[in-house]
């Protein structure tokens, strides 16, 4: 059977300690870079079976030379490598499904990983993760972090039925991204990621120009090839361009998005939403509509949540209203209801909805809430 070691770095990250261990236990190694705690972290950690605890200084600071350090305090008869956060757990199982994957050939594996979370606490944004390796990798990038294989022969990926899950500790600061997000351009200014890493976090920050700047620079790049990556670039330069009080270029670039990825729930949404605020509702209607009817969610980073939640029904609803779809428009509200139903706005929306129809149809109004009502209800 292989060796298998779980490695991380970590800073101040009392409140994972437990967790974290408990979904990785069966590892043959625990491996914990700590750089920099001033809490009891390393202590916790410490206490814990079969956990080696080492400290790292990277100054300045950088996560793929910290990363590379914590892979170098891994015990030499290791043969796999889980690289983890404090903050992300292995569901139970893990090992044997990782064991069952290793197959003759395989230097890295991919599984289902889960970003972040619905408010309901189902699965959001859920994507394929890449951090399980072989020996012969190390880690390249300042920010947003890639393995890189330097071993002998070629590199080949293997799957595995794995699953980690994500916990964000969102109080901890992002302030120091952008900064070694620049540094990553400036070191490779041929990279398309970190381009468009780049110019999604000058948006983050409200540096709109510097966003449109660079995300147009990542278009550029002969190496943005990915239509996904490609429209996210686009629809986070459309929604700059509103920032900017520029509608045209609002809707120029959201269109642009959608002839990219037109089969991306994403873009359309964008496009819905910008006709909506411009009371071009037909449109908003349409853009909406051609959201909905896209089933397949794509299996990336690049996934918005709110695509795949309320928002498209809602435009779509609202619009429908104005358009004099009033039937469709109650049944579509419904639907974002159903998924939203703590949205105050869409709850009054409902109400009006239905007051509409009682006022419109009569004796018929009661009997057309319930069907509609029984219809959502049941799909």
């Amino acid at each position: 059977m292989p060796k298998i070691a779980i490695y991380a770095i970590c800073k101040n990250e009392s409140k994972f300690v437990e967790k974290f261990y408990e979904s990785c236990k069966e590892a043959d190694y625990i491996v914990v870079a700590d750089t920099g705690s001033t809490d009891d972290t390393k202590t916790k950690l410490k206490a814990l079976p079969n956990t080696i605890v080492g400290d790292i200084v990277i100054d300045p600071w950088r996560f793929d030379y910290a990363r590379n350090a914590s892979l170098e305090l891994i015990p030499k008869d290791t043969d796999i490598f889980v690289c983890l956060d404090l903050d992300e757990i292995l569901k139970p199982g893990w090992r044997k499904k990782l064991e069952d994957a290793c197959t003759p050939g395989k230097t890295r594996f991919r599984y289902k990983y889960t970003w972040n979370w619905k408010p309901d606490g189902t699965p959001d944004v859920q994507y394929n993760g890449d951090k399980i390796h072989c020996k012969g990798y190390h880690w390249h990038h300042p920010v947003h972090e890639i393995l890189k294989w330097n071993g002998d022969g070629p590199e080949e990926f293997g799957w595995s039925d794995l699953e980690i899950e994500h916990y964000a500790d969102n109080s901890k600061p992002r302030s120091h991204y952008l900064g070694l997000l620049e540094l990553a351009v400036r070191e490779d200014q041929e990279d398309d990621r970190n381009a468009h890493y780049l110019g999604r976090e000058y948006y983050f920050v409200g540096r709109h120009l510097d966003a449109i700047n660079e995300l147009k620079r990542h278009l550029a790049l002969p190496r943005a090839q990915w239509d996904a990556e490609r429209a996210a670039s686009m629809r986070y330069i459309s929604d700059c361009y509103n920032t900017l009080k520029d509608q045209k270029q609002r809707i120029s670039w959201a269109l642009r998005a959608i002839a990219e990825a037109p089969s991306h729930r994403e873009p359309w949404t964008t496009l819905a939403q910008a006709y909506y605020d411009n009371k071009d509702y037909l449109g908003g209607y349409y853009a909406a509509k051609h959201a909905l009817d896209i089933k397949d969610r794509q299996n990336s980073y690049l996934t918005k949540g709110d695509a795949w939640g309320a928002l498209p029904y809602d435009l779509a609803g609202t619009c429908a209203y104005y358009v004099g779809l009033h039937l469709e428009a109650y049944e579509l509200t419904l639907r974002a209801y159903r998924i939203n139903p703590n949205d105050v706005r869409v709850q009054g929306n409902v109400k009006f909805m239905e007051e509409y129809i009682r006022d419109n149809l009569g004796q018929n109004a009661t009997d057309v809430i319930e069907h509609t009502k029984k219809v959502v209800t049941l799909e």
